[in-house]
């Protein structure tokens, strides 16, 4: 039978703590490299094979998982609170959390989470950032409005008005936020039409396996 080797990450925004063990639980290697691709397309090439690795969801989890998921046997994410209260130690640093998400990956304890597809969670960043425009330009243009109540109420009626010198640049912002959030609708659009192949291939292969299709990492 073949060897597999577990390894642990803890990973962080600007460096990535590392701990591969085989399947009798002795160390086969540990360190910390950058959090760059060029450095894990390094550290990949020094790995023995076949290896699966997990690590625990951060902000910073997306890339590397779809950096790392075409080189290796399975790449796993897992839940941040489920493993603290798996994995609770006094001792904590980056090199022990590495050691403990190696170990739960080979003992079978690792609580695993969902990781959605990278487009779906490309819309979803997209989406998230456009509702975040929205709400900004509203809170602009709310706080214009009250700026020019307290200048002169009379012409106050919309955004298009003549303003007063001191105005006119917030009015120039908002202007810019209005645009940019119509790029972004328009990129949102363009990106639902493309996902619809994709969502329509997902539902013929469940339709086809009888069931929900399984899902990797």
């Amino acid at each position: 039978m073949e060897n597999v080797y577990y390894i642990g990450l803890d990973v962080h925004k600007k460096t990535i703590s590392y701990c591969v063990k085989d399947g009798s639980g002795r160390i086969h290697a540990e360190g910390k490299i950058p959090a760059t691709r060029f450095d894990l397309d390094g550290w990949m090439k020094t790995l023995p094979q076949p290896w699966t690795v997990a690590m625990e969801a951060t902000i910073f989890t997306g890339w590397i998982y779809d950096h790392l998921r075409p080189h290796a046997a399975a790449v796993k994410v897992a839940h941040p609170l489920m493993l603290r209260a798996i994995a609770a130690a006094k001792k904590k640093n980056d090199r022990i959390d590495a050691k403990k998400i190696a170990d739960g990956l080979r003992c079978n304890f690792l609580p695993e989470c969902y990781m959605a597809p990278t487009a779906i969670r490309e819309r979803r960043r997209t989406l998230r950032y456009r509702n975040l425009l929205v709400r900004q330009t509203v809170q602009l243009k709310n706080r214009i409005s009250g700026l020019l109540d307290q200048r002169d109420n009379s012409h106050v009626a919309s955004f298009g008005i003549e303003a007063t010198l001191q105005v006119r640049p917030l009015l120039r912002l908002g202007d810019q936020c209005a645009r940019t959030v119509r790029r972004i609708r328009l990129g949102h659009a363009i990106q639902q039409r493309s996902q619809k192949s994709f969502l329509a291939g997902q539902k013929g292969r469940c339709a086809s396996d009888g069931g929900v299709p399984p899902q990797r990492g």
